[in-house]
């Protein structure tokens, strides 16, 4: 059974919404593996009683605990707003992409 032309063009359109719904899945995936890596450095810095170093290039250098916990919690607030913004971004395609596959279904029910 051959689909309508317009079926066919709403599939094509949902596939894509999966591609970058998938897409933005993989970044928010890799921003929340850095999250976690800077909530781990956190809680070391805090445990640590030693000096605090951090890592320039390809030289550790000596660091001050207020300062790198500042550094830290910068980027953790920067992180938490880009996931949060890849969730939303994500939730809206989501929507559309469910939209259209009503729409491709009902297209594919009706022409039966």
């Amino acid at each position: 059974m051959e689909l309508p032309k317009e079926a066919q063009e709403k599939i094509k359109k949902l596939q894509n919404y999966e591609q970058k719904i998938q897409s933005l899945n993989l970044q928010r995936q890799k921003l929340d593996s850095e999250l976690s890596e800077i909530e781990s450095a956190l809680k070391a810095i805090e445990a640590s009683k030693e000096d605090v170093y951090k890592i320039i290039g390809n030289v550790m250098v000596a660091a001050s605990k207020p300062n790198i916990r500042k550094e830290l919690e910068e980027r953790k607030k920067k992180l938490q707003l880009r996931i949060n913004s890849l969730e939303k971004q994500e939730d809206e395609l989501r929507q559309v992409a469910s939209a259209i596959q009503k729409e491709v279904l009902k297209n594919i029910n009706g022409s039966g």
